[in-house]
């Protein structure tokens, strides 16, 4: 699933190797971790070098509340770096897959016996669709149940056990008061919740709801004994969402607006991790990070927004040995969106002339370094439901190719340099974008200049986060002819609330759904739905590559590029591993000095 990245998961393989134990690696080395369906196994334990008694972690955003349920992916984002030490994740997104932590004893399957599919009586309306109304139309369908074994060691960091109990309160406090867009669709797809006994718990999901991702279907646990008597609204916001007890490998010691200081858990299910304390200390920019680092009172240094004009002075500090830098591009990618309900952009040769006269890789090079590719489709390159390249169609950058397609498309240069149609119409669109977003500022600059090389007027007009994303704004509205915002990906590309014929905002669906260019082809449809639904392994991938290939050819949205994350880390440290998904601190349990 993607959500709009501002206001807002996922079925992968990975390379076999030894589980996290709850985030948190007992052995010195970095481990890979198990993949989705295998039971995780402990490491050996073995350090050549004593750990570390406090590793500080340097970070740019401090969280508001520190539970793994949050109002958006990028509040989310911002959290796991804490949240995962608090509450280690039951099942870890880590290299655009999935992997077992410990906290579950095994990942459901249908092979280990945990997933099964039932016959299910529906009702079906006329149109032969699933409806929760009374017809005389009965039908059967497959219905998914999927049971939950949770270890049964686990404890919270006031020596309380963990409980089924403790999940399905998750449940019925989500139900009760819905935190996101998010939970409110896991909620859809859920019929029941029910606890089995004091280990296990089961979801029964939706009869029409198949997805390769079943195994998400969890809750991750809320101490009942704790919340039970406060009111639903205030379980995700108030002050225990602010300091909360958790059941991780580190428990809260204090925080402040600096810092956000961590104990090791005396309870914690897993082999404690080597270092009694984390800290999380906040700056409010790099640079300070990066000075933190090299007056030795950072570690690790992990941010979302590094800029260009830095990068040199850490490549530096890299070759002098002071730090080691790595970049890796992370989930939030950028795109331009082209509104079909526009008589211009329903002309293709438009839309594919904007492509090819928009310099993407010079972007990338001036906000990034180069160090992100530009993107051929929706899906990620990390991800492996990515369609090959030779496979798509492409729009390298070509200036003269895309002023052939104006003229073809009856838009010719007049003396101004801008073009025109016949009857003397300036080809003008407008570009809509977030304000206060300096990469987006950046990005609508250069491609307003691109735009007029070619002969195109491109007005560009920023808004307020909440007034663009606003369910009665522009966006949902689909008042616009361009607009430039982010997405954050997952493990899973998803797409079923981006490319469905459904998913296109209109009165008919309370302008939900995110498919704001408007795009609907029967073929594509009909691929999107397979490569969501499908639980056949290669049903799905043929979906996905069908449904990439005709999303290329018709370009309803032109994709730019994912943005950029750096790891600072300093000399001597040993075992970060950094990752697109998972937080930095998925394995502080391995990270090691190697200096005396």
């Amino acid at each position: 699933m993607l959500r709009w990245l501002g206001i807002v998961v996922v079925l992968a393989l990975l390379p076999a190797g030894c589980a996290i134990e709850g985030g948190v690696p007992n052995s010195a080395a970095t481990p890979s971790p198990a993949p989705i369906g295998q039971a995780p196994t402990r490491a050996a334990a073995a350090t050549a070098t004593p750990p570390a008694e406090t590793w500080t972690v340097g970070l740019l955003d401090q969280p508001r509340t520190l539970l793994p349920y949050q109002a958006s992916i990028s509040s989310a984002r911002t959290a796991a770096p804490v949240a995962e030490l608090l509450f280690p994740s039951p099942v870890l997104s880590f290299n655009y897959g999935y992997t077992g932590t410990g906290v579950l004893e095994r990942i459901p399957s249908f092979e280990n016996g945990d997933a099964a599919a039932r016959k299910a009586d529906v009702y079906l309306d006329d149109a032969g669709s699933i409806t929760t109304t009374v017809t005389q139309i009965i039908t059967q369908v497959d219905q998914l149940v999927v049971t939950f074994h949770w270890n049964p060691k686990l404890r919270w960091s006031d020596g309380q056990p963990v409980t089924a109990d403790d999940s399905v309160f998750a449940y019925e406090s989500a139900k009760a008061a819905p935190l996101s867009a998010e939970i409110s669709d896991r909620l859809s797809q859920v019929v029941a919740y029910e606890r089995v006994d004091d280990h296990t718990t089961r979801a029964t999901l939706r009869p029409d709801f198949t997805s390769p991702t079943y195994f998400l279907s969890y809750w991750t646990p809320l101490p009942r004994h704790l919340l039970a008597s406060t009111p639903p609204e205030q379980r995700f916001g108030g002050e225990f969402a602010r300091k909360p007890v958790g059941y991780g490998p580190y428990a809260l010691e204090s925080r402040d607006e600096r810092q956000i200081v961590l104990r090791r858990n005396p309870y914690y299910f897993g082999p404690p991790p080597p270092a009694e304390r984390a800290v999380l200390a906040f700056s409010p920019n790099i640079e300070l990070m990066r000075a933190g680092l090299l007056n030795g009172n950072i570690d690790v240094a992990a941010a979302d927004r590094p800029t260009a004009e830095l990068m040199p002075a850490l490549d530096q500090d890299q070759s002098a040995g002071h730090l080691r830098a790595i970049y890796l591009p992370n989930p939030n990618w950028e795109h331009i969106d082209f509104n079909l309900d526009v008589p211009d952009l329903q002309d293709v040769r438009i839309r594919h002339a904007i492509a090819l006269g928009t310099n993407r890789a010079a972007m990338a090079q001036a906000l990034f370094a180069g160090h992100v590719p530009v993107l051929q489709s929706w899906v990620l390159p990390g991800q492996p439901e990515a369609a090959p390249a030779d496979q798509l169609a492409r729009y390298e950058y070509n200036p003269d190719e895309a002023r052939k397609l104006l003229d073809d498309a009856g838009y010719k240069a007049t003396d101004t340099g801008m073009r025109a149609s016949a009857d003397g119409i300036t080809l003008t669109f407008t570009l809509l974008t977030t304000e206060s977003t300096p990469v987006r500022q950046q990005i609508s600059q250069l491609f307003q200049n691109d735009m007029k090389a070619i002969g195109i007027d491109v007005q560009v007009q920023a808004l307020p986060p909440d007034e663009l994303f606003s369910p009665d704004g522009p966006l949902f509205q689909r008042q616009f002819d361009l607009v430039l915002f982010g997405w954050s990906a997952s493990s899973d590309p998803g797409g079923l609330l981006l490319w469905s014929c459904t998913a296109i905002p209109s009165p008919d669906n309370n302008f939900t759904g995110d498919n704001f260019s408007g795009w609907c082809k029967r073929d594509a449809n009909r691929a999107i739905r397979e490569a969501v639904t499908s639980l056949d392994a290669e049903k799905r991938a043929a979906a996905y590559l069908r449904q990439q290939q005709l999303w290329t050819q018709d370009l309803p949205v032109l994709p730019l590029f994912q943005r950029l994350s750096v790891v600072l880390v300093a000399p001597g440290v040993q075992g970060p591993q950094p990752d697109a998904l998972a937080p930095i601190t998925w394995n502080i349990g391995a990270w090691k000095h190697t200096r005396p």
